[in-house]
């Protein structure tokens, strides 16, 4: 006697009959709905990490341009005959860099002589770094005139992290 075909589940739209103990696969709303409480918890303590280390990254951008356009301002002075670090009494002698994060400012003569400069950088709003503002100038002093939190400024090194103090 020829032995029968077992039933195609592919095609058979009663398969727990023919299968005991075969459930159909998914996931039930109570599995869905675990699943989206454990993530949404996840990202509410992961977003707010994310976004300081995002501010921290655009704080060296800042404080790494003024390092560099000092360096600049120093091989310009270097090269310039009489010795200064300005083309004219209004601007410095090297490009200020453009960035979407901070507004570069380079003024020299601050001490009333062509032998002084002072670089500020100041966070832009679009961007989210109002309030936030550092300096540097021809003697390398470092400084940070503001940050959101802060107290006791100007302080006179970059501050780079909520809490810290020179």
């Amino acid at each position: 006697m020829p032995h029968a075909n077992p039933p195609n589940p592919a095609r058979s739209s009663t398969l727990g009959q023919h299968c005991p103990g075969y459930r159909e696969r998914g996931f039930t709303l109570i599995e869905l709905m675990i699943t989206v409480a454990i993530v949404s918890i996840l990202a509410a303590v992961a977003y707010p990490s994310y976004t300081e280390y995002v501010r921290r990254g655009r704080l060296a951008e800042a404080t790494g341009e003024l390092g560099t356009m000092r360096v600049r301002l120093e091989q310009f002075y270097q090269d310039s005959r009489p010795n200064n670090y300005g083309s004219t009494a209004a601007a410095c002698g090297v490009a200020v860099p453009a960035s979407p994060s901070f507004t570069y400012t380079c003024n020299w003569g601050a001490g009333g002589t062509s032998q002084t400069f002072l670089i500020t950088a100041t966070g832009k709003a679009s961007a989210g770094m109002s309030g936030y503002a550092f300096t540097i100038d021809n003697t390398n002093a470092h400084a940070t005139t503001a940050y959101p939190g802060a107290a006791g400024l100007p302080a006179a090194c970059w501050l780079k992290r909520k809490g810290d103090t020179c």
